[in-house]
Parts: structure tokens; sequence; C-alpha cells
């Protein structure tokens, strides 16, 4: 059955080579484009497939050539090899075959927000934005603004922004829940750790087409675009607040100068948070099946401390602690990203046999 599945999609896959260097398709952008996204979302099961058929010949041979008093001892080696290669290669389809989150190709929506703990939580809240912009920056991919309202002393009580890149979702989607910060504020004269959190949620970048919204059910609000002591930033009311009346769910878009442009982004953030709050809803009425160690990412889950005394940052979910907490809050995340999507797929995979 397996078997049956890998070469169907083998075929797939050369099928979409064939399909892109035919010469009738160069003059189509968007069909060069689907299909170039059609194949690297084949080529790693299909690579690996092939690698496996490779190494179950080299297996053949090699076991041919134990009954050769000549070969035996090299026979011997080649079998233990390709054994090895195998079993390894065979594991990783095993990860490869693993449904996909139909999202995971998506943009982000990153919304982080101050929680307890005052000027120091909102400070905290501005060193999370930076941390995502600089790994971002390292994957080499976009990052926009959508909304911010500053503090005084550089914090940001609640901050917006697209995260534009192939594979965003994918690895940033784990970062949704409750992070604590340990460490002593500028603010603090005695030296006193403070205790503070921000809320993180990321929600995958929603196309009309995967969600349609009813104009009827919007009300639109503008007003003018303000930053840290109310200072205007324009004089124009440029800025965009959209009231989504059946859930009372409210997005604002202030950064870009046209009121058009921020009743677009204002658009794309309501419609992804109506969207996660439909996935969540049709998760909560299929099943009450168990939640995987890396957790859900609601907003009420404490996920990870930074605690800057030690050096250290916890990541609670997978049990994970390094001490390297400057890398970290410079943007070099993949350390903890793996570790967490490394654990989603083992619970998958062990869910998978259960059933």
């Amino acid at each position: 059955m397996l078997e049956e599945k890998l070469k169907v999609l083998e075929n797939q896959y050369a099928e979409v080579e064939a399909r892109l260097a035919a010469p009738e398709t160069y003059g189509d952008p968007d069909r060069v484009a689907r299909l170039n996204r059609e194949q690297r979302e084949l080529e790693p099961v299909v690579t690996t497939y092939r690698a496996c058929v490779r190494r179950r010949q080299d297996l053949q041979e090699a076991e041919s050539l134990l009954s050769d008093p000549d070969m035996k001892e090299l026979a011997q080696e080649e079998y233990a090899a390709a054994k090895a290669d195998l079993a390894e290669l065979e594991e990783k389809l095993k990860l490869l075959l693993l449904p996909r989150d139909p999202n995971d190709g998506k943009n982000v929506i990153v919304e982080i927000r101050a929680g307890v703990g005052g000027e120091e939580a909102a400070l905290f809240a501005h060193s999370l934005y930076r941390m995502y912009t600089m790994y971002a920056e390292s994957r080499r991919w976009h990052v926009e603004v959508d909304s911010s309202s500053e503090t005084e002393l550089g914090g940001v009580k609640e901050i917006c922004f697209t995260i534009d890149g192939e594979g965003a979702y994918s690895r940033l989607k784990f970062e949704s829940g409750v992070h604590r910060v340990q460490r002593v504020p500028e603010t603090e004269s005695g030296g006193r750790i403070h205790t503070s959190t921000a809320t993180v949620a990321v929600l995958p970048e929603v196309d009309e087409v995967d969600f349609e919204l009813d104009p009827a059910d919007i009300e639109m609000q503008v007003f003018r675009s303000s930053g840290a002591g109310g200072q205007h930033v324009n004089k124009t009311s440029s800025a965009v607040r959209l009231i989504h009346k059946p859930t009372g769910t409210v997005v604002e878009c202030q950064q870009e100068r046209s009121q058009f442009q921020n009743r677009d982004k204002a658009m794309q953030l309501l419609r992804s948070r109506l969207y996660e709050e439909k996935v969540r809803e049709q998760e909560a009425s299929v099943t009450a099946e168990r939640r995987s160690q890396v957790g859900t990412g609601m907003r009420n889950e404490r996920i990870r401390t930074y605690n800057f005394p030690q050096g250290r940052v916890t990541d609670h979910r997978i049990g994970l602690t390094l001490y390297q907490i400057d890398a970290i809050m410079d943007g070099d995340l993949d350390e903890v990203i793996d570790g967490l999507v490394t654990a989603d797929q083992a619970e998958r995979m062990k869910a998978g046999q259960e059933e």
C-alpha cells in the first residue's frame, strides 16, 4: 500500500517536471509558480524514496555476494552499511508522509501583546518583536508592521506584523502562547529580578478564497494614527478599525499612509483571526483527542521562560533548556524550533500508530 502511494507520488513528480519543461508553460507565470510549488512539495519525498530503492538494490547485491568466500568480508560491510542507511531513509519517509498542515506554506500574521508587568512587559514585548524580526531576516523573509502601540520608554503595548516568506507558518506556528521573562528591569534601582509576560499569537495569512467575509457583517471606523504619548503621526484619518459585528472581533491597521491600504491590511488580519477561530471550533466539536506535548498554541499557555540572570531559555512544552539567551534574543531560534517540530512529528507518528 505504502509502496503504491510512493510510486504514484514519483509519477506525479515526473509529470510536474515534464510540464515545467514544456514550451507552452513559459508564457504563464501563474502556472510556473504553481508547478514550482508542487515540485518543491514533492521533491523531498521522491528524492528519499529513490534513495531507498537504490539502497534496497545495494542490500540485495551485497546479500548475494555473502556466499562468495573472496567477497564475503567486503559484502558484509556493504550489507551492514546499506541496512543502516535503509532504516534511516525509511524512518525519514515516514516523517515526510505525515499529513501536512494545509497552512504550513502560508505567510503569517504575528500579534504580540504586553501582559503582566507594566512597562517591563511592554519592553519585553518589543524584545520579542526584535527577536522574530531578526529570525525572519536570517531566513530572508520580509517583515511589515501592520499596527503598533508604543510606550514612552520604547516598549510596545501591542504590535501586529506580517512575515512574508516560504514556510513561515510551518516554522513559527509553535510560538503562540505566553512568554515569560525574568530579569532586572532598567527601571529597577534595587536590582531585584522581576517576572513579566507577553502573549504571542501566530495566525496563517488567509486569502479571500480561503475564508469569505460578508461585508454587511463589518463596521469600519477611521481615525488618526498616533504614536507614543499620543503624538499624531499624520493629520488625516487614514487609520482603520474594523469590527466584525457577529463575533465582536476588532482589528486595526494604521501603518500605511492610505486609508485604502490600511483597510486592505485590516481585512487580511480580520479574515485570519476569524479563520483561526473557526478552525479551533471545528477541532473542538469534532474531537477531544489528547493534545500533543507541543501544546495547542492557546494564549493562556505559558510556553517559554527567558531567564536573563542565568542566561537560559526554557521551552516548557518539550523540556528544552538552552544557555544561550543572547543568541536567541538576537533571532537564533532554529534549535528551539527544530526541537518543537521534532516533538510534534514524534507525537503525530505515535498517534498514527495507535489508531
